[in-house]
Parts: C-alpha cells; sequence; structure tokens
C-alpha cells in the first residue's frame, strides 16, 4: 500500500513538471536563504571576534573620553625604564597637561608595582594617520603611523614574520627605527626585502628592522597598513611632544584583568582629580568584556537574520497549500475515481500528503546545497561561517512546512465524496 501511495504521488509530481519545480523553488530560495543568512552572521560575529582578540584577553586600553589630543594606542616592555628615560621629554607644561589628557606621567604612575602590582607593562601611544612614506621614489601613505614601546608588541598581539621589534635602547636614544606591517612592505619595496633599508616619513629617514605577521583588513580598515616606531622618534618627527590617545595596559594573567582595571581606575582617578560628583576624562576599554558584549549581540544578530530568511520558508509553505489546492480540484474526478472503486480514506490522504513532503524536501535539500555553496564565497566583506545545526533545522522546518501547509489540501481531497467526485467537470 505504501509504494502504492508513493507512486500515484510521484506520478501526480510528473504530471505538472513546471508547477511542481516552482513550488519547490520558493523552498530551496528559503532553505538556502536561510543557511547563507546564518552563515553571514556567524561569520561576522567570528570576524569580529578575531579582531578584539589580537589584542588580548589581558589587555586594557586607556582613552580619553573627550576629544583631543593625537590618536595612538600602547604597551610597555622595560616600561619603567622607559617611562623614566623618556617621561621628561614627553611633558607637556601647556594647556593640553592642564587639561589632564592623558600623559606619559600618567603611564609612569600606572607602571608602578606597588600601586599597581596586576599590571604587567604599560605602554603609552601616539599615532600619526595617513603618514606619507617613499622608498627610492615609490610612496605609500600609511594609514597607522605608531610610537610606542617594545613590549606595545606583546599586549596588542602583533608578532614578527621577519627581522626583530625595536629595542628598549632604541626608545632611549631616539633611534629611528620603525616596523611595518605586509601592506606597507608591499607597497614601498615590492620585492625587494626591507630590511635594513630606509624608509622617509615627513623628510626623516627611518631604518626598518622588521616586518610584522600578516593581519588582513577588518572592514575598511588594513591592519597590515601600519608602521610602529619608539615613541619618541614618531613625537619628535610626526605628532609633537603632545596628549597621547592611548595607554595600552597589560594585566599579569587574564585572571588580573578585573583587579588591573580596578588599580588603572583608582591611580587615574587620583591623578586627574575625579571625584564621586565628576565625570572622569577617560575610559577604559576592557578587551574580555567587550568580547563577551559582542558575542552576545552577534548571537542576538544571527538569529534575527535566521528569523527575516525563515519569512521566505513560511511564504514557500503557503506556496505548497496553494498549488496542492489547485491540484486536488484538477483531480477530483481522478479521486472519485478510485474512491468509487475502493481506494480507501487513507491512502487518498496519504498521497496528497506524500506529494506536499516530496516538494518540500526535494526543496529543502537544494536549498541546502545552494546555501552551502553560497557560503563559500564572501558577501559584503564578510566570509560567512556555516553553521552546521542551522542545516538541520532549515531541512526539519522544510518537510515540517510540507507535512502541514500539505495536510489541509489533502484532508479536503480525502473528504470528497465519490458521488460528487465523478459528477465534478
Amino acid at each position: 500500500m505504501t509504494l502504492e501511495v508513493l507512486r500515484f504521488a510521484l506520478r501526480g509530481l510528473a504530471a505538472n513538471k513546471l508547477r511542481s519545480g516552482l513550488t519547490t523553488l520558493g523552498i530551496l530560495i528559503g532553505v538556502g536563504a536561510v543557511i547563507m543568512l546564518v552563515a553571514v552572521g556567524n561569520g561576522s560575529s567570528q570576524q569580529v571576534q578575531k579582531n578584539i582578540e589580537r589584542l588580548g584577553t589581558n589587555t586594557l586600553t586607556v582613552m580619553p573620553s573627550t576629544s583631543g589630543g593625537r590618536g595612538g594606542g600602547g604597551g610597555g616592555g622595560g616600561f619603567a625604564r622607559l617611562l623614566r628615560g623618556v617621561g621628561g621629554a614627553a611633558q607637556q607644561t601647556g594647556p593640553r597637561a592642564q587639561a589632564k589628557s592623558l600623559t606619559v606621567d600618567d603611564a609612569r604612575a600606572l607602571a608602578d608595582a606597588k600601586s599597581a602590582p596586576s599590571v604587567k607593562s604599560v605602554s603609552p601611544v601616539v599615532t600619526a594617520s595617513s603618514a606619507n612614506a617613499t622608498y627610492e621614489g615609490t610612496a605609500h601613505a600609511i594609514q597607522q603611523f605608531v610610537g610606542t614601546y617594545p613590549a606595545y608588541f606583546e599586549a596588542s598581539n602583533d608578532p614578527v614574520a621577519r627581522g626583530a621589534y625595536f629595542t628598549d635602547d632604541d626608545v632611549l636614544n631616539d633611534r629611528k627605527v620603525v616596523v611595518i606591517g605586509n601592506t606597507v612592505a608591499e607597497d614601498l619595496f615590492g620585492t625587494v626585502d626591507p630590511l635594513g633599508r630606509q624608509i622617509t616619513v615627513s623628510g626623516v629617514n627611518f631604518t626598518v628592522v622588521g616586518v610584522l605577521k600578516t593581519k588582513g583588513s577588518s572592514g575598511f580598515q588594513d591592519a597590515d597598513d601600519v608602521a610602529i616606531a619608539p615613541l619618541p622618534a614618531v613625537q619628535q618627527s610626526l605628532t609633537g611632544y603632545g596628549a597621547l590617545n592611548q595607554i595600552v595596559v597589560q594585566a599579569k594573567s587574564p585572571k588580573t584583568v578585573d583587579a588591573a582595571q580596578s588599580e588603572v581606575t583608582g591611580i587615574l582617578n587620583q591623578r586627574h582629580d575625579i571625584t564621586g560628583s565628576n565625570t572622569a576624562d577617560f575610559q577604559i576599554l576592557n578587551q574580555a568584556s567587550l568580547q563577551s558584549a559582542i558575542s552576545s549581540s552577534s548571537r542576538t544578530f544571527t538569529v534575527l537574520l535566521g528569523a527575516v530568511a525563515a519569512i521566505s520558508l513560511l511564504v514557500g509553505g503557503i506556496g505548497i497549500t496553494n498549488i496542492m489546492l489547485v491540484t486536488v480540484t484538477e483531480r477530483t474526478r481522478e479521486i472519485g475515481i478510485r474512491k468509487a472503486i475502493g481506494a480507501p480514506k487513507g491512502a487518498i490522504l496519504g498521497q496528497f500528503l506524500v506529494e506536499a513532503t516530496v516538494l518540500s524536501l526535494l526543496g529543502g535539500l537544494l536549498g541546502v546545497a545552494a546555501g552551502v555553496i553560497g557560503s563559500q564565497f564572501t558577501v559584503v566583506g564578510v566570509q560567512p561561517v556555516i553553521v552546521p545545526s542551522s542545516i538541520a533545522l532549515a531541512l526539519g522546518v522544510s518537510v515540517a512546512i510540507g507535512l502541514f501547509f500539505g495536510s489541509y489540501p489533502a484532508n479536503r481531497a480525502a473528504k470528497l465524496r465519490p458521488i460528487e467526485a465523478l459528477r465534478h467537470e
């Protein structure tokens, strides 16, 4: 009986190939859209997570909460000695210092092991945006020219692929050395080895001592279009001895991040005369907390994308109902004949349910294939990452839709009285 029902169902679908194909297309689009959009949301989430992880989960970034000053980020290696060595040169007696901007004095205070025992390293940083660099007639506008200390590389997870970092002595002696990103290396040097060669930035020569490992682009920001040099050299050549944009603080371990943040907050509140009635003129970005918050937001975003795509599955289900109702109407006389010669109600019901289920299952399988293939391509700068559960869910929902939306037309066909069906023209 089961094989006979299946045979009649497949024969009915084959009799109207175009109609069956269009109905299947509706389910295909719905399932493919669910898988693709969930993959895009998941890929976007992972991309953001990787960007955050580049700074490390035990890193705090201190930034001014008001506009003004020059850009930057930071880290420090042998940071206590470096802060003593170049602190005087970086001080500002003008309005910026009086306005409680972030300064090297602040970084020196944060590097005090007695006041901040949970802090491993501190690095004040200045950044010059779009610094024009040249090498033997070739020019390139570096998106970010950073001045900092050697420990910045560890704190910001910036390992070198070739060469080495600059050293504490380079910082203390104001040497014009630089570590460049892969984009800068390719645009300025091409196939030439950049190590030991000099680039000119705003009329000042910097010797390349290292090339960073490739990080890739993130949206409109190219993480490899960067140059990192000793803080005094960048201040002297590009930014001037003004306020810092950032101070990157590295905690001793991920477990001590909260303690380090509390210590940093207390020290800066005291130095900047921040009391309970005053608003802090700085903000601290905790990478671990940011990662957790973005993970939660990304999950919500992914679910929302999936829900929007699921609407097309619902539309496909309504299409199945419509097509099956038309099919029942067209085949009313056939149904009457089958019932007149003894076909039970269950056989008629099963035939039309099988037809609806086959349409939705076929559309679901094709939709899975389309979604998987589509996820291999970059979408608006995001590489989709398939969520296996979305495939199972979308396919299961497509079959359920076939059963649900096909049940009404099937039940209507099964309830037809033979005499009325035979009279139908």
